[in-house]
């Protein structure tokens, strides 16, 4: 059935289909509005009748087909402008005289063909510009040729048998590209050629080229710009090639040049000159005044190191020196000054070594050194390891980069020891020699660094007075980071560029432009934005948003409109605001927008963004799976028994359930990978809602066959042959994009790079149909019009049509983004591992055949290690701290404490409120009186403004305690706390040694935390009371003040601190009977070790405990050191407390970053996944996680490297060393950083 789209086709593309023996389509010459037809690589071997018909066609290609004869519908062709034959079978006699009658072909290709001599009566083709005559048997050219064809600006007629050429060809004096490339001209002068004045291009290669040969003067030929005399037998460049001065390319290769002039010095625009295969031995120092020279060819001749000039250097545009095969000892030190240079081959020389400058080329992509036996490479400059390769993913650690992207100063360099004289070094230079340019040079790069250091020394007190500043913290509000949102996936460039008015409609949670055509005209069940764009009263673009709701549209729609709408504001910059417009209540400015009634249409055009609920159709289909590379290649079959072959794999789709066929015969390999689709196809596709059943051949169920039309009886092994060829290969895609103009659709192929279809060249713009011919798709790209979609259904139902396929061929609508697995299958590497991700180490990348070095070229890596710059934050000084305690404790009216018991929560008794334990969970209700703002509230009749109660919930939870207790807070508790307080009731979560300021406020630095349960009793071995030791310490100021118990040994005691010890009694009962000492260290503050009295006289209010007060060095040996397991020696400063720092590591955010933690950090801020890097004042930590992978480890040491770098500049006088520790193997320098340190949290399993 006809769509009636063909007669608006303006060109298609047809390129590799199978058109031969009568398979062309007859559809074609429907196409009777066609301007341009390819039909390469179709198999044709005559003209199809079906080209008559197509009397408006002006370009037609037939490349690479088996045509010989061109008798037919050509000639009658009227508009046809440019024909491209090659690469058929057309001889002499197939070529009707009268095809050269046509007035308009201006293109004429017959190249790669059997002609033996110039068709008869091309001379008429008057109107010819382009000519290809290639790669034929033309033995000779006649003399009328060129008598009418004297417009041609394009001849080529090189791969033949030509001894001359005519004197005529004098008279094509607009000729601009002349190939006469592989002749036999050695009798031919090339008298006419300083006729041809507007040449630009000349190819001589291969065609016996002599100094008798050659002709004395080309100065007319000005415009020469490329010109190729390779493959002949000049023994030196001819004088008169040195007076062209538009030269930009020249090809000398493979003749028997001995040396180069001077004169060389002309070509001042030349760009690139090749050298090779010749017998130079030297090049002219002139050769470094071609300023412009982009690449320098010179493999294989007899250059040595003083063949090469030194002044190379000054070819500042050079990007390519090739230079394989000669006999290079060594390189002039100036080619390493090319700064442009990218590509390097010094490949099959003599080198020993190269200079060290070699490693300054940043821009170097690609230096071969092969088969040179004897190199040694210098070694690194040290200012050039920097660890900022891809084995880095192309991060730069240099301190003064990460300072520079930090914001911060670049601090001045650090004075590094003089080098010893390299004795070495000095014999290699002896031997070079002196030479004169070598001393110029010399002596003008002295000159220029002594001006340099005479400008330092002018400017020694600006940079004196310039510290190495730190970064400054910044505010909490500047740390915010907006959404990073990408517009562009939403809207184009040129919107609301122009006056006008612009709309979309909401289509799948996304915005679609419609065409001005549908302007006004609303669907009931839609919403659209309405952008009028216009220029104000001085001349500047000015914005109206609008979005308009329809009564029938759905929660989606709505929506999405008003928040696209805000996008388009914020796409714009405009400062007006976005304006609801609802159907049948629309503003007077939103009416007068449109020159016509806005017109209402029921129903809606768009579909929902929603999943809606119905049932599918499924296609039963049959596809045999082929390995193709690592993927698998499913070709469909008939859904037949005859289509099994045992030695291959099927999967049989019948919509719920997905049946996978293993033959007999098949591979392991493939079986598995045919399950994979299956499982990607369910998760996909079908919701995991599929039933995936895998059938073995000759155990097949009853339920399998029911689907292959087959009777029951017949189903027997021998039954089933192998039918596929050895050779079988699948048919070649084809990509065709839709185009679609004023009046016309184009359906060009899309150009595959390196012949692979790969997803990125699917434009979300466009609409693309991929013929695969036994399954045809069409993707829709997610910014395409409506009038493109439309015309590509019907142009894919003709395209469908037109080819004979076989029954079970389908056509399948795909929208981006909803790709079905069949049709990511048909492109080269669509949804499987990156070859590159932040998880997996460059060397484990390698493996995989990626190309790493071009991927970490083209990749902006980020790495955010600014928080490495951040001065320490200061500890609170105690009046701030005891200010922020009154006020807090003044807000708050009461406070509620609870503690879980079994499985409900019970009322903390008053005397335990501030005690914690490890193993519990507690909850604290707070209720704060919050004045009102007398300022911001108006008085109604005199009444005075009540207060504002806020009331919020602290849910605190031991290190040691599960989540059970938070679940059933959640389900208990705060359920009765919402009822009571409602919705604005605040609930928040805090973990030990993790709680916020304010809520430590309220316990007034009497926190303590014990270990185990409330219940339990500790004992210890033999059933003896446990000894308890408690610690006082400030993490960053007094309200992060805690009593935490530790282990009891004398090792854990520091003369900086204060200590509680408990040794009890051996009664025998139950009784709390024993001895508390309060142990003051020396240099313990007087605050604490008033406060550490406090605490343990309230702690042990018993009678049966004596309390005793000692200060450090008046310890009891009896009780006191025995219960600490004897006397041991113990820290006597805690000056590791005014430096310590904990960094997080990690690449979550998908960078890589450093963050710091808190001062009050704690034991369980070491996360698994992460990398630590800990500062305690003399030494970096370097703490690795359990789960940590092996790039974080590379950057994380990469980034402590530069901390300390860095410290060692601010600090001089604490220089640090770096250690690496494993979890579970940290010591005691590393541990004593940390308040109540004790044995890690095991996880859940």
């Amino acid at each position: 059935m006809s769509t009636g789209v063909l007669p608006f086709v303006r060109g298609i593309d047809l390129t590799r289909n199978n058109f031969g023996e009568g398979r062309f389509p007859a559809t074609i010459k429907q196409m009777n509005r066609v301007q341009w037809l390819t039909l390469d690589k179709t198999q044709l071997c005559e003209i199809p009748e079906e080209l008559g018909n197509l009397f408006k066609l002006e370009h037609l290609s037939l490349k690479y087909n088996g045509l010989e004869k061109l008798f037919g519908e050509l000639t009658e062709l009227s508009c046809l402008r440019s024909l491209n034959l090659r690469h058929n079978q057309i001889k002499n006699s197939g070529i009707p005289p009268e095809l050269f009658r046509l007035e308009e072909l201006t293109t004429l290709d017959l190249s790669h063909n059997k002609l033996k001599e110039v068709p008869e009566g091309l001379e008429r083709a008057k109107s010819l510009l382009v000519l290809n005559l290639s790669n034929n048997q033309i033995k000779s050219i006649p003399n009328t040729l060129f008598i009418h064809l004297t417009d041609l600006l394009f001849l080529d007629l090189s791969k033949n048998h030509l001894e001359t050429l005519p004197p005529q060809t004098r008279r094509l004096a607009n000729l601009q590209t002349l190939n006469l490339a592989d002749n036999p001209l050695e009798l031919f002068q090339l008298r006419q050629l300083p006729s041809l004045h507007n040449l630009e291009s000349l190819n001589m290669r291969n065609t016996q080229r002599t100094l008798l040969n050659f002709p004395i003067t080309l100065d007319s030929l000005s415009n020469l710009a490329e010109l190729d005399l390779s493959r002949n037998m000049l023994p030196k460049i001819p004088d008169c090639v040195y007076n062209l001065p538009n030269l930009k390319r020249i090809n000398l290769s493979d003749n028997a040049i001995t040396e180069l002039s001077s004169n060389v010095e002309l070509w001042q625009k030349l760009e690139v000159l090749n050298l090779s295969r010749n017998q130079l031995t030297v090049l002219p120092s002139a050769i470094c005044k071609l300023a412009q020279l982009r690449c320098l060819y010179l493999n294989d001749n007899n250059l040595d190191f003083d063949g090469i000039p030194s002044g190379i250097g000054k070819l500042c545009s050079l990007e390519i020196f090739s230079a394989s095969k000669n006999v290079l000892e060594m390189i002039p030190e100036g080619l390493c000054r090319c700064g442009a240079l990218k590509k390097l081959n010094l490949s099959s020389n003599r080198l020993i070594t190269l200079p060290e400058a070699i490693h300054l080329l940043d821009g170097l992509d690609q230096l071969d050194l092969r088969n040179n036996p004897d190199l040694i490479m210098p070694p690194k400059p040290s200012e050039a390891i920097k660890g900022s390769g891809i084995e880095f993913y192309n991060i730069d650690f240099t301190l003064q980069t990460q300072l520079l992207l930090a914001g911060g100063g670049i601090p001045p360099a650090v004075p590094s020891a003089p080098n010893a004289k390299d004795s070495t070094a000095r014999k290699i230079r002896l031997r070079r020699g002196t030479r004169a340019e070598s001393d110029q040079d010399s002596a003008k790069i002295l000159k220029g660094m002594k001006d340099i250091a005479k400008d330092k020394d002018e400017s020694i007190g600006y940079f004196d007075d310039l510290q190495a500043e730190s970064v400054k913290p910044k505010r909490w509000d500047e740390t915010l980071e907006k959404p990073q949102l990408d517009y562009s996936k939403f809207f184009e460039k040129d919107d609301g560029q122009l006056p006008g008015l612009t709309i979309w409609e909401i289509e799948n949670f996304l915005p679609n432009k419609i065409e001005e055509a549908a302007h006004g005209k609303f669907y009931e069940g839609d919403c659209y934005i309405v952008l009028k764009t216009f220029f104000d009263d001085i001349g500047q673009l000015g914005w109206e948003i609008y979005f308009w709701i329809g009564n029938q549209a759905t929660l989606d729609k709505r929506a999405c409109a008003a928040i696209h709408a805000v996008n388009l504001r914020n796409f714009l910059g405009a400062r007006c605001r976005t304006i609801r417009e609802e159907q049948n209540d629309e503003s007077e400015e939103f009416l007068s927008l449109f020159d016509t009634e806005v017109t209402y249409i029921e129903g809606g055009r768009t579909a929902t963004g929603f999943y809606t609920v119905e049932d599918m159709m499924y296609t039963v289909r049959l596809y045999r799976v082929h390995a193709s590379g690592s993927s698998v290649h499913l070709e469909p079959v008939a859904v037949h028994f005859n289509s099994l072959d045992p030695r291959y794999s099927f999967l049989l789709d019948a919509g719920i359930k997905l049946y996978i066929w293993l033959g007999c015969a098949s591979k392991n390999t493939l079986n598995s990978k045919t399950r994979l689709m299956a499982e990607k196809i369910n998760k996909t596709e079908r919701k995991n809602k599929c039933e995936i059943i895998v059938e073995i051949q000759g155990e097949e169920s009853e339920e399998f066959w029911r689907y292959l039309p087959v009777e029951g009886n017949e189903i027997t092994k021998e039954k089933i042959q192998q039918h596929v060829p050895d050779n079988f290969e699948p048919a070649t895609p084809r990509l065709y994009q839709v185009q679609l103009g004023m009046g016309y659709l184009e359906l060009p192929q899309v150009e595959l790079p390196d012949q692979k279809l790969v997803h990125t060249l699917l434009n979300t713009k466009n609409v693309y149909i991929l013929d695969c011919f036994t399954d045809l798709f069409v993707w829709f790209g997610k910014k395409s019009t409506r009038l493109v979609r439309a015309a590509a259904i019907k142009l894919s139902r003709e395209l469908f049509e037109m080819i004979n396929r076989p029954v079970f061929a389908l056509v399948t609508r795909l929208q981006e983004g909803t790709e079905s697995q069949m049709f990511k299958s048909k492109f080269v590497g669509w949804d499987e591992v990156m070859a590159v991700d932040f998880t997996r180490t460059a060397k484990s990348v390698a493996k995989t055949g990626a190309d790493l070095t071009e991927w970490a070229r083209k990749q902006e890596t980020r790495a955010d290690l600014a928080a490495l710059f951040m001065p320490r934050q200061n500890a609170m000084p105690l009046n701030e701290a005891e200010q922020l305690e009154e006020e807090w404790n003044y807000d708050l009216e009461a406070m509620e404490a609870f503690v879980l018991e079994g499985k409900k929560f019970v009322r903390l008794p008053e005397e335990e409120l501030g005690h914690f334990y490890t193993g519990e969970c507690y909850v604290f209700l707070c209720r704060y009186c919050i004045p009102a703002d007398e300022e911001d509230v108006e008085m109604d009749d005199g009444k005075q403004s009540a207060d504002e109660i806020q009331c919020v919930v602290y849910f605190w939870q031991g290190r040691n305690a599960g989540n059970m207790g938070w679940l059933t807070f959640t389900f208990t508790l705060q359920k009765k706390f919402k009822v009571m307080f409602g919705e604005e009731l605040e609930v928040i979560r805090i973990h030990q040694q993790q709680e916020n300021l304010k809520f430590m406020a309220h316990f007034k630095r009497k926190f303590i935390i014990h270990t185990g349960k409330r219940k339990d009793k500790l004992k210890a071995t033999e059933n003896k009371a446990v000894v308890e030791l408690f610690h006082l310490r400030s993490n960053g100021g007094a309200l992060c003040t805690r009593l935490i118990q530790i282990q009891p040994d004398a090792i854990n005691l520091n003369s900086a601190f204060c200590y509680i010890l408990f040794v009890p009694f051996d009664t025998g009962d139950e009784s709390q009977s024993g001895i508390v000492y309060v142990w003051l260290g020396s240099k313990s503050s007087p605050e604490e070790c008033k406060l550490v009295q406090e605490i343990a006289e309230k702690m042990f209010n018993n009678p049966l405990v004596s309390l005793q007060i000692l200060n450090e060095g008046d310890e009891p040996e009896n009780f006191f050191w025995v219960a600490l397991g004897g006397r041991k020696a113990y820290d006597t400063s805690a000056d590791f407390m005014n430096y310590t720092r904990l960094f997080r590591c990690s690449n979550e955010r998908g960078y890589f970053t450093v963050a710091e933690k808190c001062t009050d950090f704690c034991q369980d801020d070491l996360a698994d996944d992460d990398i630590m890097i800990l500062d305690n004042g003399e030494q970096v930590f370097l703490w690795l996680g359990s789960r940590c992978s092996e790039v974080e480890i590379k950057l994380a040491y990469k980034s402590a490297q530069v901390y300390i770098q860095h410290l060692r500049i601010k600090q001089p006088e604490k220089p640090r060393k770096l250690f690496l520790t494993l979890k579970n193997k940290e010591s005691k320098r590393f541990t004593k950083c940390f308040h109540g340190w004790s044995a890690h949290k095991v996880p859940p399993e």
